[in-house]
């Protein structure tokens, strides 16, 4: 597992579509959720805002192993699960900008729900924007946001989602390789919105553990 990660960890779309977690020990999981809760549990105090930054930066500075190690075998629907998977959104996002922006754009003209607005990017959204959205997003994990947080999360995987997949129908009879893979990514989106919306009901309801 760890032998996946490096510092810093460089995480392709393609890997994020195909990742799966390892086997699941038991003191993996006790970690898992012991250090969650410590970091969205936490006192806040006056120095609150310095160790969200932190907190905020951490994988810039030492990559994803150690979290993958703990969190990424997590369920999706757990403290750590979800944690994980704002984590890699957000590294995801900011190694390809353009990339996510172009998708994230492009999914606001055909999606015509209010999920563009729950996500909470600036229109237009361009790279810029779409950085800062993604550490918005992290930061109100970690100040008493945690639910939406992960609702913010959730609409810009289904608007993301979208934009490939309008990409993808663009690409079907020009470069059908890219236009699967696109589709895939689409999917993979799907399913991360579902997985961060189930979170943050059971956030709730005072039983995402």
């Amino acid at each position: 597992m760890t032998d996946e990660f490096h510092k810093p960890t460089q995480y392709s779309g393609d890997k994020f579509d195909t990742f799966v977690g390892g086997e699941d020990p038991a003191v993996i999981l006790r970690a898992a959720r012991d250090t969650a809760n410590a970091l969205v549990h936490r006192d806040r105090g006056p120095d609150d805002d310095e160790i969200v930054e932190r907190l905020v930066a951490y994988t810039d500075e030492h990559g994803v192993d150690a979290l993958a190690e703990l969190w990424a075998r997590s369920s999706p629907r757990s403290l750590p699960g979800a944690l994980w998977r704002i984590y890699l959104m957000r590294l995801l996002i900011r190694q390809a900008p353009e990339d996510t922006s172009y998708l994230f754009q492009r999914g606001t003209e055909v999606l015509g729900t209010i999920d563009p607005a729950v996500a909470g990017a600036p229109e237009p959204t361009g790279p810029e924007q779409i950085t800062e959205l993604a550490d918005q997003i992290l930061r109100g994990l970690f100040r008493g946001d945690f639910a939406t947080a992960l609702d913010r999360a959730a609409a810009f995987c289904r608007v993301t989602g979208a934009g490939a997949t309008s990409v993808a129908d663009d690409l079907d009879n020009i470069t059908p390789e890219r236009a699967t893979a696109l589709t895939t990514r689409a999917l993979r989106l799907s399913t991360t919105a579902e997985e961060l919306t189930s979170a943050a009901r059971l956030y709730r309801a005072g039983m995402l553990e």
